[in-house]
């Protein structure tokens, strides 16, 4: 314990380094105003707005409305539009005490939303999500735009969305409960698919918060004051205003907070390069390093492999400080991320006085549309091939290894199990399959069905995370070891990491994630099962390969161009 004492001492040094410190105001839902320090580095940091945490669950808001205005050729003329829209709108108080307006513009061109996000100059708090391209289930919009002839509709896929300020928050050091996830609900309808909360929750809520990750509390979830939605042709402008009288955030200063943020973004947008950067690295500092890496995963294979242990799997965990001769910017990053990670989820998440949480997950938690979910097992890893014949090789290796099938078998039968519980029917197809990314391969299977009623979805979310994938098995019996073993917080790391809508949501596994800051470098993180039959330096070697998809691009390689021919999953 000494030792994890040393280790998060050193962690906290990642965010205590030239800070500068600014004093905001927020309220809680007492009348009485109270002011927190934050730090930021080099941020704009927006002023804070409600904590809908603090609010009253049981009592619906006022109202929740979307208004899309005329399509316009341009973000510029789209924040004309929408500046427009905030005078009327600071003309006309609304009759409710609380509520919650979407005001949207379409776009006629499609921009990416991570340069439009790029282009934000660091306003914070900001977020970003890319699902999956392409996929069966995307949502799709069905928006009413004004044009010369009058109101059409026309339906469209919805790509990434890029968020910055908020317009309400929802951040607790407690565990995420019932109550919170009812918090969030209260702010968002099925009417309004596109008012949504985008955050991440903890991988163990019950372990101490290190400094690094003590902006996000036990989660982070935000409503974007200004977003941009990419859609499959076209784009989106938005801006929304959320007020609670009963939490001290009336509708004039969550106006006047909205027009503060409006004044910061910019309506210029530039074409992101998404290559590799040009940093070097200075250092690269393992924790646990190959030493004690070794002593940890043999204590768990002998209590894996004792007679009377009920541990079958335990996931253990690196972190990876990564210093760089010049400042890395997570969006940047990011950027090159999505070369990479075409077919899995990209994301980042950073409050108002903390770093970005960055990541490219192949993995989902689940998606739910309605009383449809979805989830998946992915266990198993190995490296792709330098060519077709080779890839095959390896790909067969994978699913004949009884090593990797019992990995992914305790996986794929917990999800199902957990599943069960709150679903009518439940069905896995394929059983087991393999599925290609760019750099890595993993046993993958897909399970849908159908849950009873919606309020299941909290149920769900709490069942599901966390996985065996990244936890172990039995789960209580895994997170003690873990909690034992590791030196570092994982914070988000490995936890759910997406978005609440009105009839839908989605959350990918914060795996393949690192915490960046500028002028403090990266933390990379990354993990690997243990189960009998492991080889602690042959799970050192996953670990390097799922860490190179950051570390590549640092040593200025281009994402990797893949001579296999079919990157599709293979049956």
């Amino acid at each position: 314990m000494a030792a994890a004492a040393v280790a998060r001492h050193c962690l906290a040094r990642f965010t205590d380094s030239e800070t500068t410190k600014c004093t905001l105001s927020y309220f809680h839902h007492t009348s009485s105003r109270q002011s927190i320090q934050v730090f930021y580095n080099k941020y704009q940091v927006c002023t804070l707005s409600m904590n809908g945490c603090q609010g009253d669950s049981k009592f619906p808001i006022g109202t929740i409305e979307t208004r899309t205005l005329g399509a316009v050729p341009s973000p510029a003329v789209a924040m004309e539009r929408l500046n427009l829209a905030i005078g009327e709108l600071k003309s006309n108080l609304p009759p409710c005490s609380s509520g919650i307006i979407r005001l949207q513009v379409p776009i006629q061109q499609q921009i990416e939303a991570i340069e439009w996000l790029h282009a934000q100059d660091e306003i914070l708090p900001r977020c970003f999500f890319s699902g999956r391209r392409g996929r069966a289930n995307a949502s799709n919009l069905l928006i009413d735009t004004i044009n010369g002839n009058g109101y059409t509709s026309f339906g469209q896929n919805l790509v990434s969305v890029a968020g910055v300020g908020s317009a309400v928050f929802f951040r607790q050091l407690h565990p995420f409960s019932y109550d919170d996830w009812k918090s969030i609900k209260r702010f968002l309808s099925s009417k309004c698919p596109l008012i949504r909360a985008y955050g991440a929750i903890r991988f163990d809520a019950r372990a101490n918060i290190s400094s690094e990750w003590k902006a996000f509390g036990s989660f982070y979830f935000m409503v974007p004051q200004v977003e941009f939605d990419e859609l499959e042709e076209s784009s989106m402008l938005a801006i929304m205003v959320a007020w609670d009288d009963a939490l001290s955030w009336t509708w004039d200063e969550a106006i006047d907070s909205l027009e503060a943020t409006m004044q910061r973004v910019a309506s210029i947008v530039v074409k992101l390069r998404k290559e590799s950067s040009k940093e070097f690295i200075l250092s690269n500092n393992h924790i646990p390093n190959k030493t004690h890496w070794d002593l940890a995963v043999k204590r768990a294979l002998e209590i894996i492999n004792t007679s009377n242990s009920p541990l079958i799997k335990v996931v253990l965990a690196r972190s990876s400080k990564v210093l760089t001769a010049t400042n890395i910017d997570p969006i940047s990053w990011l950027a090159c991320l999505q070369v990479e990670g075409e077919n899995g989820y990209q994301f980042c998440l950073q409050p108002p006085n903390g770093p970005a949480f960055i990541g490219n997950t192949p993995e989902q938690l689940f998606h739910r549309k309605w009383l449809s979910i979805s989830s998946e097992a992915m266990a198993g890893t190995r490296a792709r091939g330098g060519s077709t014949t080779l890839d095959l090789e390896i790909e067969h290796d994978l699913l004949s290894s009884p090593k990797d099938h019992l990995e992914f078998t305790i996986v794929r039968e917990s999800i199902q199990n957990k599943l069960e519980s709150v679903c009518e029917r439940v069905a896995v197809e394929p059983k087991k399959t393999v599925r290609k990314l760019r750099r890595i391969q993993h046993l993958f299977s897909q399970l849908a069905g159908n849950l009873k009623t919606e309020d299941d979805e909290f149920e769900i979310l709490s069942s599901l995370h966390p996985t065996p994938a990244v936890c172990g098995f039995p789960t209580e019996t895994a997170r003690l070891f873990i909690s034992e073993t590791e030196l570092f917080d994982r914070g988000m790391f490995a936890g759910p990491v997406g978005w609440f809508g009105g009839g839908e949501s989605e959350f990918a596994v914060g795996i393949r994630s690192a915490l960046v800051q500028k002028g403090l470098g990266a933390l990379i993180y990354a993990g690997t099962g243990i189960v009998e039959g492991s080889n602690p330096t042959l799970e050192w070697d996953e670990l390097e390969l799922k860490t190179s998809q950051f570390t590549k691009l640092l040593q200025l390689e281009d994402p990797w161009q893949s001579k296999v021919e079919n990157l599709e999953t293979i049956n």
